[in-house]
């Protein structure tokens, strides 16, 4: 049964969405529907990347991703179809590929060309469904584009590291839903730069000079439970994809607040490693 999986910022009070689906089952008999998010800040290409680059991987090989978020097809804004990693992607080729294929090569990537086809205002809808039941039905790329070999690139997902190596300088491309703040720093460039030498990570006005592998390393267990003060503790950590993170243990946003709020960070914001 073909796997189809949706990422967009077109949120779930709209019709676009249950659109969507409705045209993939009259393409499709027998298929599979995942959401992934619809919750991708709108038109937020970074935000949408380290979304789909973490959720890809835990899908069947064969899957078809559909990608919708800044898709209005433009001259500057084309539309691709490509595979990966023994999955699919149909996405707007605005530097979203940019973290998802940062580390493995597309086998093969096409230009979407069938729009002369379609007259439509609604590519999502109208365009990248025909693509990906194309794909479900075990057509080839071929048939719907031209192949190319490069893709927009988007240079604030990479940090800037400087000649000496001794600082890595990252921005916030994520801020999760417990207001924990995600920057572009990866466990495996850390710990290439750095070399095991001692670093301090500076955020706004704040320092940590470690960080924890998971977010209750911050607690001191051996003080009984009812005279710690953990909630509200700063930390910074490597989650599970393997990024860098600034958070507050067991956050809430309506209560103690969440790293985007106590500390001042937001999207784009800087965060710095210095090695020492």
């Amino acid at each position: 049964m073909p796997l189809i999986t949706l990422t967009t910022d077109f949120g779930t009070k709209d019709h676009f969405v249950g659109a969507i689906k409705g045209a993939i089952f009259n393409e499709l008999d027998n298929v599979e529907i995942i959401d992934i998010s619809h919750e991708v800040s709108p038109f937020n290409i970074t935000e949408t990347a380290y979304i789909v680059k973490n959720a890809y991987q835990n899908f069947p090989k064969g899957s078809i991703h559909i990608i919708g978020v800044d898709s209005e097809l433009s001259v500057e804004n084309k539309h691709i179809a490509l595979q990966l990693d023994e999955h699919y992607f149909i996405c707007p080729d605005n530097g979203v590929l940019s973290m998802i294929a940062s580390e493995i090569k597309p086998e093969k990537m096409v230009e979407i060309t069938i729009h002369n086809a379609i007259i439509s205002s609604f590519n999502v809808l109208d365009v990248f469904v025909k693509v990906a039941c194309h794909i479900a039905r075990g057509g080839t790329l071929d048939v719907i584009g031209k192949e190319i070999e490069n893709y927009k690139q988007l240079t604030e997902v990479h940090p800037y590291i400087n000649e000496d190596k001794t600082q890595i300088v990252g921005t916030v491309i994520y801020i999760d839903n417990y207001g924990n703040v995600i920057c572009n720093i990866s466990k495996k460039l850390f710990n290439d730069i750095g070399k095991g030498r001692d670093f301090e990570v500076i955020a706004r006005n704040y320092t940590f000079n470690k960080i924890f592998r998971k977010y209750n390393e911050v607690v001191n267990f051996d003080i009984p439970q009812e005279q710690r003060q953990d909630d509200g503790k700063k930390l910074a950590i490597f989650n599970s994809a393997n990024f860098l993170e600034i958070a507050i243990y067991r956050s809430n946003l309506k209560t103690v607040g969440g790293a985007s709020s106590l500390l001042g960070l937001d999207y784009r914001d800087t965060i710095t490693v210095r090695f020492k």
